[in-house]
């Protein structure tokens, strides 16, 4: 099943306002998206085929209801300072044209979902990020550049303080989707124009996140 990278998530505070970090760093802001039913709300930056989303919950009784629970969206935000991955790797398929393969998790149908998609979630504990496959996406046809020149991402690497043990994980690592390094902390380093400008930011400690540009 070749998959690619279609963007990311990281949890943050309500109404991201971490989200300042990455204006003042010169990136420039998309269009924010909330997420009906399932009690989730983002800030998000868009690149030339993939995006970073600040992600946090809106609604804590709807992301608390099934199916949207069964996410563990909700103990990713509400448990991210206490050993819960904040994070959210979603990918797409390579060829959109290639019949599906089965993917290792459960297919999530939430409300914000035109009827008869569905999103595949990977079965992982939550000190994994959370591994979401979307069959329907494709690669959008952006021309973005960002006022400090940035244009896409070219690779994220995971730090995580356990082993990827599931078999999303696998899939994902198969396909170099990312790249795994152990650390001591939930850490997402991305890199941004294969590091082009030679410039580099730590978001922590309002972000697990650091940019490389």
């Amino acid at each position: 099943m070749p998959i690619e990278l279609d963007h990311v998530f990281v949890c943050a505070n309500v109404g991201a306002p971490e989200g300042e970090r990455l204006v003042d760093l010169r990136f420039q802001e998309g269009s924010p998206n909330t997420h009906p039913g399932q009690g989730t709300a983002n800030r998000r930056f868009f690149f030339s085929d993939t995006t970073i989303e600040l992600l946090w919950v809106s609604d804590a009784e709807e992301a608390q209801r099934q199916p949207a629970y069964r996410t563990q969206l909700w103990q990713r935000w509400s448990e991210r300072r206490m050993g819960a991955s904040p994070f959210g790797i979603i990918a797409r398929p390579v060829d959109p044209t290639a019949p599906l393969d089965k993917f290792p998790g459960w297919e999530y149908r939430p409300d914000w979902l035109p009827k008869g998609l569905v999103v595949h979630v990977g079965d992982a504990a939550v000190e994994e990020p959370m591994w979401v496959y979307m069959d329907f996406l494709t690669r959008p046809q952006r021309q973005v550049t960002h006022p400090n020149g940035s244009r896409d991402i070219t690779g994220i690497a995971l730090e995580t303080p356990v082993p990827l043990a599931s078999p999303a994980a696998q899939l994902f690592l198969q396909n170099q989707v990312l790249a795994q390094q152990r650390g001591a902390e939930h850490l997402l380093i991305i890199e941004l124009d294969h590091g082009l400008r030679g410039q580099s930011a730590d978001l922590r400690p309002d972000l697990p996140l650091v940019l490389r540009y």
